[in-house]
Order: structure tokens, then C-alpha cells, then sequence
């Protein structure tokens, strides 16, 4: 996926330093608020909500104001809203759990906009052309990403270990180069990176995240404090997000014009951009979304989630067990320390917008 790449979980001190400092005031009534967004697929929307006048429209519908920031590091994106500087920012499940909650920032996941459904993969040079070939290899991946997730669920589908491979750490702008090296036989990658290397010659792909549906989650997540005191944001993001999906949905002039506007600010053209969403489990409706965040799947996803979170030290130093950051559902239901929520899923504005009551 696009820029999910990961830093270790040596920066959460910097961090909680940085969230002590900025955050006492959070949970404060007010009418401006900042995100923060980065180039990705599922998050393109946004961009196109901005540009259009749809996120305009809905935050003066509530009397705020928003302020849509692209910031061109994911993970800075993810820092700075850690340390206050934005009340909302997009990105995955697994790093909404391994940065912001975490460090100690009480987050929710206020929107699930979708999930991988082929856009991150596996893929062997040469000689391999399965899964299991890829015992004793060298593999290129971002370490500690999303697609170091994958490989550690791929690898278990054939019953070998992370220690039957090699890692080797390799960042999303160089990773392309890397595979078409003689010396690199695997890799781990998303797209758009994922499809430069399918076609490069003698590539099989052997394993993507169609086969683990539903745990590669891209999110809108806010400030939790921030979103109870000042619930006219949540509304208005949630009405702003599915009114843009109408838009990408309606299979008309619009919908055209909108989809080649989100594959433009990608860098891409509308065929690439199609592509992307082919392999996207876009919830285009606000009664998909809210199905999904009330499913029993979800937190059996988070739960795989946070084991291998906590298994790679993405917990922090402090963490003894998977249940260091506790994980909230719809219902009550929840995963790790109930006295420590960090991480929310809250479908309740989903809702809303399902119900037609924005």
C-alpha cells in the first residue's frame, strides 16, 4: 500500500514526550480542526472532497471549519498527529494501534474506508512459483509494515516461520530497483510498486492480501477527546466522506470526472487508478462500513493485529503481552486492557450517515 511503511517502536518515547506536551487541551470545545491525509487509493477521496466544495459544505453545515492538509511522509502524517497537531489524520489498523494508541493517545477509528483486497503481495523471481518456494530466501520488504504483516500470515498458510526467511529491509521508493537486481529472488510490496514488479519478466505473484480479507484496514482516525467534545466533526467528516462515495459510485459523467481528478493528484492516469480500486474493498456506503465495524471478523482481525504487533516490540518497551493497548468494539466488546482503551472502533456516526441522520 502506498507509503505504509513503518519506524520502530524506539520513537514512542520521543513521541509521548511530544503528546504530553501538545495534548492537554484536546478535549476542548472548538470550531477549527486539522487533517491530516497522504496519497493512498482509499484515500484519494478525500483530496476530491476538498477540491470540490464537499468537505466545505459540510463542516458550514455544523459551523466549523476543517482544514484538509496533505503531508507527503505517511509516517510524519502519523507523527504529528500523535503529537497533536492535526485532530485527525488517515491510516491503517495496524498503525493506528502501534503509533498513536500505543504512545499513549486515545484514538478512534472513526471511518473504515476499506480494505486490501489484492493491492499488497508476494512475489518470487525465477524458479519460484509457490508460496513454499520461498523457504530460505532473501525477502525485500519495508520492515515492520503492513507488508511484513502479510508475509508473517502467508508464511503461517504454509507452515513456516518468519526464521525460514531472510528480511531485508528495504524502503517503498527503492524496493522496485531492488527486486530487478539479480541478487533479489522475493519480495513483499503494494501497489502501485506491486504492479511495476508484476511486470517485470520471470515474476510470480504467489500470495496477496485477497487471502486475508478484512486485515488490512485503511481508517480515518481521530483524536478520541477531540471527537467527544466536539461531535459536529465527526459528522461532518462522516457526511463529507459518503457523499464523495455517491460521487465515485454513480457510474456517470460525475463519478468519470471525479475518479480521473484522484488518479491525477495520485500520479496516476484514471486506467491506473482503476486498477487500484479493483483491488480495493472500497465501502462505498455508510451501511457497509457500519456491517463491517459491528462484525465479529473485525476483531478477530485485531486480535492477529496486535500478536504480531507485540511479537515485533511494536507495543512499546513497556509492553509484557498483546494486552498492553486495549482495543474497544462495537457492543462493549473489547481486546486487551480494558482499563488502558487506546484504540476505538466506533461505528455510531457510520450509523448516522446509514440512517440518513447527518
Amino acid at each position: 500500500m502506498w507509503l505504509h511503511f513503518r519506524r520502530t517502536a524506539a520513537v514512542f518515547t520521543c513521541l509521548l514526550c511530544a503528546v504530553l506536551v501538545m495534548h492537554p487541551a484536546a478535549g476542548a470545545e472548538k470550531k477549527n480542526f486539522k487533517v491530516a491525509w497522504s496519497i493512498y487509493v482509499g484515500w484519494m477521496p478525500w483530496d476530491y472532497a476538498n477540491q470540490s466544495g464537499i468537505l466545505r459544505k459540510w463542516a458550514d453545515k455544523y459551523g466549523i471549519t476543517i482544514q484538509l492538509t496533505q503531508i507527503n511522509d505517511y509516517i510524519e502524517s502519523i507523527n504529528q498527529y500523535t503529537a497533536g497537531s492535526f485532530d485527525a489524520c488517515v491510516m491503517t489498523n495496524m498503525d493506528a494501534l502501534t503509533v498513536p494508541a500505543a504512545g499513549g493517545v486515545d484514538s478512534t477509528a472513526l471511518i473504515i474506508g476499506d480494505f486490501s483486497n489484492g493491492n499488497d503481495g508476494i512475489v518470487l523471481k525465477g524458479k519460484g512459483k509457490k508460496l513454499a518456494d520461498i523457504k530460505g530466501q532473501p525477502v525485500n520488504l519495508v520492515q515492520l509494515s503492513v507488508s511484513h504483516y502479510l508475509l508473517a500470515r502467508a508464511l503461517e498458510s504454509v507452515s513456516l516461520r518468519e526464521r525460514d526467511i531472510k528480511v531485508v529491509n528495504t524502503s517503498d521508493a527503492d524496493i522496485v530497483g531492488a527486486f530487478a537486481s539479480a541478487a533479489a529472488t522475493s519480495v513483499v510490496t503494494w501497489k502501485p510498486q506491486l504492479a511495476a514488479i508484476l511486470a517485470l519478466a520471470n515474476t510470480t505473484e504467489v500470495f496477496d492480501s485477497s487471502r486475508i480479507p478484512g486485515e488490512i484496514l485503511d481508517l480515518l482516525v481521530v483524536n478520541s477527546a477531540t471527537l467527544k467534545s466536539n461531535p459536529k466533526l465527526g459528522k461532518a467528516l462522516v457526511g463529507a466522506w459518503y457523499e464523495t462515495m455517491a460521487v465515485m459510485s454513480a457510474a456517470d459523467a460525475k463519478s468519470a470526472a471525479a475518479l480521473s481528478a484522484m488518479a491525477k493528484a495520485s500520479g496516476t492516469d484514471l486506467s491506473g487508478y482503476k486498477g487500484q480500486l479493483l483491488t480495493t474493498r472500497l465501502f462505498t456506503t455508510a451501511t457497509e462500513a457500519q456491517s463491517f465495524a459491528t462484525g465479529a471478523n473485525l476483531v478477530k482481525s485485531m486480535d492477529l493485529v496486535r500478536n504480531f504487533s507485540f511479537t515485533h516490540g511494536l507495543l512499546g518497551d513497556g509492553a509484557r503481552s498483546a494486552d498492553a493497548v486495549g482495543i474497544e468494539f462495537a457492543g462493549g466488546k473489547t481486546l486487551g486492557d480494558a482499563k488502558n482503551i487506546k484504540l476505538r472502533f466506533d461505528p455510531s456516526y457510520m450509523q448516522l450517515a446509514a440512517d440518513d441522520k447527518l
